[in-house]
């Protein structure tokens, strides 16, 4: 069982293999996100509609003896799939080749991935949505016929030759299924969608985690932790690390829900998971806008922020918490946002944005 994680391409001048030669070594980083990775589908945490899914298609390729079929996942960032891929990986002892669309400029990109597969193997495509056209519609036949069609010569003269290849499996992951073309999505015969993760789950993983960083967290810990992550294990665990660190340089080591506290309230993250650009944000949307209704371009020209980090990073979290709303005219403060501002809420001030009438919204 062997896990490779392959960058580079091939180039037209260069032999197919030479997209195997570039093999960075792992950071400190990508060290310690892998041990706190679990390995197995059993050791996975949430997602159970998912996990169980998953456990029947493996079953029935045990039996048959064939290769997993392609699965997509998707689902907002910092949920799991990677770690879903990863432990396929493990559950069936099969090599895993890891790459990503931006990763796949041209057809030669790609093309070291097929034909070094072997029976039953892997290849996980991060960010899958952001494949040129040319490359999706190239491996159209790898995930139908596992073939690739290969033009040879140019003009009248140009002929295609079939490569056969490994029977494998192809698993993408995608933070924004709806830019996938159908013809592409179609061709994974499971899609996987993962959902946020509820309090009880996230403590579950920040307990278990801590364990693995060799650290002692309090169960009440373990639950603030939960509770400012978002429903995200990603986030989860870049809070468990500063925490742990927090708690070695300031106390003892051990990690308490009064060190816990006070290590986030340091990072500015408060009680509901907003940062400090989640709070300026509302501020700016209730006093400069009057709780809306106010565009995003608005809202960005007065924060000095970019409409992409305000629609990407900023907004998601905050509709998901009903902090704000969107309406046809714009964004909206809700009563929620005005009472964890602490600002008074002006009377009958509402919220639904709609059409402008002679005396005003009506």
């Amino acid at each position: 069982m062997r896990e490779r994680k392959i960058q580079g391409s091939a180039t037209p001048d260069s032999p197919i293999t030479s997209g195997l030669s570039s093999i960075a070594p792992a950071s400190p980083d990508e060290i310690v996100n892998d041990s706190l990775r679990p390995t197995r589908l059993m050791d996975m945490i949430g997602q159970k509609a998912v996990a169980d899914r998953l456990r029947v298609a493996l079953e029935a390729c045990r039996i048959r003896g064939e290769a997993l079929p392609h699965i997509l996942f998707d689902g907002p960032p910092g949920l799991g799939k990677t770690t879903f891929a990863t432990v396929l990986h493990h559950e069936l002892g099969v090599e895993l080749a890891m790459t990503s669309g931006p990763a796949l400029d041209k057809k030669g990109d790609v093309m070291p991935f097929l034909t070094n597969a072997i029976e039953g193997s892997i290849l996980f495509i991060d960010e899958i949505h952001r494949l040129p056209k040319s490359v999706e519609e190239f491996i159209y036949p790898v995930m139908e016929d596992f073939r690739v069609d290969v033009v040879l010569g140019e003009g009248i003269s140009a002929r295609t030759l079939n490569l056969p290849l490994k029977k494998f499996t192809i698993i993408g992951a995608t933070t924004r299924s709806g830019m996938l073309s159908s013809p592409l999505r179609d061709r994974f015969h499971m899609h996987e969608h993962l959902e946020f993760y509820d309090i009880d789950d996230l403590a579950r993983i920040v307990t278990i985690n801590a364990a693995k960083l060799k650290t002692t967290i309090t169960q009440e810990a373990a639950i603030e932790l939960a509770h400012r992550s978002r429903g995200t294990p990603r986030l989860a665990n870049a809070r468990l690390r500063w925490v742990r660190d927090f708690a070695t340089a300031r106390a003892d080591g051990v990690v308490t829900v009064e060190i816990a506290r006070e290590a986030l309230d340091m990072q500015e993250i408060d009680r509901e998971a907003l940062d400090k650009q989640d709070r300026r944000y509302l501020e700016g949307l209730i006093k400069v806008f009057h709780g809306g209704p106010a565009g995003v371009e608005a809202l960005a020209a007065t924060l000095a922020i970019s409409v992409d980090t305000l629609a990407d990073e900023v907004e998601p979290y905050l509709l998901r918490s009903q902090f704000i709303i969107r309406t046809p005219r714009g964004r909206c403060a809700t009563p929620k946002a005005y009472k964890h501002l602490g600002i008074r809420q002006p009377a009958n001030r509402p919220l639904t944005g709609g059409p402008e009438g002679l005396f005003g919204l009506i």
